[in-house]
């Protein structure tokens, strides 16, 4: 992804995760914002044409994005601090998943398990490779291994989102395992 992509990615996602009304706009129930909306407000402070925006959403190596069938509309596929329903559907999932994070958060994690914090969900990964770079963005990496089958079965609901990332309201404790720091 190019330089300019990549802060204009990361306003887009500001805007369609977070806070869409600092470019006066707004998202529906599942989270979608109209494109032609989202552009006039982008260009406001980046460059933003169409083709830019369908390149964005190409090439984002999480795939972030999701356009409906006809592209008048857009919404991130995850990581909302907004409370809107992107139709994720409940999955069993596989035995052990994994989450990624930074050592400084190791404490709170040991006393209280994984929490969604300003998130609508926990997010997991399928791999530890995936984890470890999620990790490495909040400093030294940590890994947990998550006891996803055993929750489960316990009662707990998992989601899958279409980029592949596992969600879940909470992990208790119990559930965990910490790599070696």
């Amino acid at each position: 992804m190019r330089n300019n992509d990549r802060d204009t990615s990361k306003f887009i996602s500001l805007i369609l995760r977070h806070k869409p009304e600092t470019i006066g706009i707004t998202l529906d129930e599942h989270g979608w914002a109209n494109v032609d909306e989202l552009i006039a407000g982008v260009n406001k402070t980046h460059l933003l044409d169409m083709a830019t925006l369908e390149r964005i959403v190409a090439e984002d190596e999480k795939q972030r994005y999701s356009f409906n069938d006809d592209k008048t509309l857009i919404r991130a596929n995850q990581g909302h601090s907004i409370l809107v329903d992107v139709e994720v559907e409940e999955v069993k999932p596989p035995e052990i998943l994994y989450h990624g994070t930074g050592e400084k958060f190791v404490a709170s994690i040991d006393e209280q398990g994984l929490i969604p914090k300003s998130r609508l969900y926990v997010h997991l990964s399928g791999d530890i490779d995936t984890a470890r770079k999620v990790g490495q963005r909040h400093g030294k990496p940590v890994i947990y291994t998550v006891k996803s089958g055993e929750m489960y079965r316990d009662g707990s609901v998992f989601y899958r989102s279409v980029n592949g990332v596992w969600l879940t309201k909470t992990v208790p404790i119990k559930y965990l395992e910490r790599g070696a720091l």
